[in-house]
């Protein structure tokens, strides 16, 4: 699709949280947080001319593979939260993207993401083939504190739930979302932590995609600072995710 006329290098859209994306203790769930961030960039890029459509002319599409998130709080049910979103580097096949989400004009979450263009038939990286100068970027402008790292999976740690990756585990992109490796550690979590809002930041790596009926392991190491999770197949690492408590 053409660059929309209305098309502007920092993207702000409002989003009302219902009931469906909401936690026992109605407020917004870390999952569906996530969901919202990445919806408020895949809009971005519609209007950029760089959507999941656009590329799939080329066989390419957005794929993620790290994401830091710092929370002070979540929204509720009901609220209508602004997410904002702008770029801060796009280069060949690699781009790191902010977010932020407001409340009644407060901050309450920020975020980092690093994206790769990945082929959806050789199943690699490659340069992205449409132009994208238009974008005006922002390398100074950081959403979060702290930027996305490496998470150190070289602790101690156990095994803890063996699954198998389901058609309802699959996206557009015909590999396990993203968002399902949260939501699979995130059921291994004492419910209080959630339910109390007692994530202060989390950050993830994306390492190997996974398919359907492939089997995986997920692995936890917790104490009172923080929880690292890892998910293997076949003893290699797809996915860790590191929780940080307030």
């Amino acid at each position: 699709m053409p660059i929309d006329p209305n098309f502007t290098s920092i993207l702000s859209k409002d989003w009302e949280i219902n009931f469906t994306q909401c936690a026992p203790n109605g407020y917004l769930k870390y999952t569906d947080l996530c969901n919202l961030l990445q919806l408020t960039a895949a809009a971005h890029s519609e209007v950029g001319g760089i959507s999941f459509t656009d590329m799939q002319e080329f066989n390419q599409a957005w794929v993620l593979s790290r994401m830091r998130v710092e929370i002070s709080d979540l929204p509720k049910w009901r609220d209508v939260v602004t997410v904002k979103t702008w770029i801060n580097s796009l280069e060949n096949s690699r781009s790191v993207r902010a977010l932020e989400m407001y409340v009644n004009g407060k901050k309450i979450v920020g975020s980092e993401t690093f994206w790769a263009v990945f082929n959806t038939k050789i199943r690699r990286p490659e340069p992205l083939a449409l132009p994208y100068q238009h974008f005006e970027l922002y390398p100074e402008n950081k959403a979060t504190e702290l930027s996305f790292s490496k998470i150190n999976l070289t602790h101690e740690k156990e095994m803890v739930f063996e699954r198998t990756v389901f058609l309802s585990d699959l996206d557009i992109v015909n590999h396990a979302n993203n968002v399902k490796y949260l939501e699979w550690c995130l059921d291994l979590v004492d419910e209080n932590k959630i339910l109390s809002k007692g994530i202060k930041s989390f950050e993830m790596n994306f390492l190997k995609e996974l398919s359907l009926k492939d089997k995986v392991i997920i692995h936890e190491c917790i104490n009172d600072k923080n929880a690292i999770f890892s998910i293997t197949k076949e003893d290699k690492t797809c996915f860790a995710l590191q929780l940080n408590w307030k």
